[in-house]
């Protein structure tokens, strides 16, 4: 039954039960849910990108710069202390829940408040109207907060895969429809508007819980505590992850904005349907294995290759074709995003894997050293937009590739001093994967290269030739057989629980 039994909810004791299955049938229907969600997003992107303009999405950056903020607060990590917490009541989560809609309330009046100051800042007078209305988004969306934290909790994956796939159907068709009515930027706004709506209604009839009254005394303080640094976190990386827009907004300008955030977005959506299914599972699995060191090590280890084999490969792809990916996706008018892009992807080759630290900390419960390392990450990527700004949009494309890179030893080595693990056992696990990587994307770019009779076709024959060089070493390589292998049981286990 995809929708939950709600006299189940608060029960801890089953949590553990037959955990392997629940891990493998989760995981499956998480990375079926981000595969469409993928699909979806590209049907959107290339559809749109030929009716709206650089022009239209910079004008919409600038507002959701402001947006994304604001939203960031709306949770306060209390989601994550329900999914996290050995064991919780209906009087604790009925008090969650109440906090999360006051504070969406509250977000939501003040981005209201805010909205002249916002189009004061950038100079247009339009943005008052824009930020006003997508205020309304904060009251919906903090409605279901609680009740998607719970279904994550019991690992719902399969109920949070239709929430997430119909409510993007909902927004791309919104969108799509008012697009070429000629609404403008005004489409991509309805469009964020009917997601907060679609998400509130489906995840309340896949989580029928109705919350109780808010009350004292139910020991939410230590979720408070833990949703704190959460929050903490979220504050301070919000401002590290969106300076690059604020300084590309306010001092070059909005075309330059829509080419940056274009080029930004198509190369980590990918990387965030890879990432984001799999920490989804592997945090209430982790937080379950975090007093069995040895376990924990293992699964910890099996993440970051699953991590490594499904996203260094296309982001190897995406710095060597960059220019025919560009050409079909955007069309000849976005070209100018090309080493945008292509500096991004570099950035992102990286990225799943080493975003698994934050996973590592949340689970074990060491919200605070998350924290503290979310603040040493937000300094060294703010000091390089800063300093990036000067060269235009590609210096600070160029700062996102030496912030990412610099900083992975040092930070690593503080996490695995409060979690089990190393940073040696993290290179174990993925440096095999870089290599094939590389040289399977250089050998193809080779290819199309050396035989000008594939140029007009080079990202097909590139994308076949580069598939068949990564597979085929991992099957001959004994090693890296051996993880392919691995991976292959799991995928069957997952489709024979089916």
């Amino acid at each position: 039954m995809l929708r939950f039994n709600k006299d189940i909810l608060f029960e801890s004791g089953q949590l553990n039960h037959d955990l392997a299955r629940k891990s493998v049938r989760g995981g499956m229907a998480t990375m079926g849910s981000q595969g469409t969600q993928l699909v979806l997003q590209m049907i959107s992107t290339m559809i749109l990108a030929r009716i709206l303009t650089p022009s239209d999405y910079g004008f919409i950056g600038m507002v959701f710069v402001v947006i994304n903020f604001a939203t960031m607060f709306k949770d306060a990590g209390l989601s994550m202390a329900t999914v996290q917490k050995d064991k919780i009541s209906h009087e604790q989560i009925s008090t969650l829940f109440w906090i999360n809609v006051l504070i969406s309330v509250t977000l939501g009046l003040c981005v209201l408040a805010g909205s002249p100051l916002v189009a004061r800042f950038y100079g247009k007078p339009e943005l008052t109207a824009v930020t006003a209305v997508l205020s309304v988004s904060f009251v919906l969306s903090g409605m279901s907060i609680q009740h998607t934290a719970l279904l994550r909790r019991h690992m719902r994956f399969g109920s949070l895969a239709i929430v997430n796939i119909a409510s993007q159907v909902i927004t791309l068709a919104v969108t799509i429809l008012l697009a070429l009515a000629g609404w403008r930027y005004w489409a991509l706004v309805g469009g964020s508007l009917a997601t907060a709506l679609s998400r509130v209604i489906l995840t309340f009839f896949f989580c029928p819980w109705l919350p109780g009254k808010m009350q004292k005394g139910t020991g939410v303080r230590g979720m408070l505590k833990f949703g704190g640094h959460l929050t903490g976190f979220n504050f301070i990386n919000y401002f590290s992850r969106n300076m690059d827009n604020i300084l590309i907004g306010k001092f070059i300008g909005a075309d330059a904005l829509g080419l940056y955030s274009k080029a930004y977005q198509i190369v980590y959506m990918p990387l965030t349907n890879i990432r984001n299914p799999i920490n989804a599972v592997a945090i209430p699995v982790l937080s379950s294995l975090k007093n069995e060191p040895e376990r924990f090590r293992r699964y910890y280890g099996k993440i970051v290759f699953v991590m490594a084999f499904c996203s260094m490969p296309l982001m190897a792809f995406c710095v060597m074709f960059a220019e025919e990916l560009i050409l079909l996706i955007f069309g000849a008018q976005w070209l100018a995003m090309t080493d945008i892009f292509r500096l991004l992807a570099i950035a992102g080759f990286i990225q799943p894997v080493t975003g698994t630290r934050g996973a590592l900390l949340i689970a074990c419960g060491q919200s605070k050293v998350y924290l503290a390392l979310g603040s040493i990450t937000a300094v060294l990527a703010v000091t390089g937009f800063c300093i990036g700004i000067i060269w235009g949009v590609i210096g600070v494309a160029a700062s996102v590739v030496f912030e990412i890179y610099a900083q992975q030893y040092p930070l690593f080595s503080i996490a695995f001093r409060y979690v089990p693990g190393s940073f040696r056992e993290l290179l174990g696990n993925c440096w095999h994967v870089a290599l094939i990587s590389w040289f399977s994307v250089l050998c193809a770019k080779g290819i199309v290269i050396l035989v000008p009779e594939l140029k007009n076709l080079s990202l097909l024959w590139g994308s076949m030739a580069m598939a068949i060089l990564f597979f085929g070493l991992f099957l001959i390589i004994p090693t890296t057989r051996k993880h392919l292998q691995d991976s292959i049981t799991i995928m069957k286990k997952g489709f024979s629980l089916r």
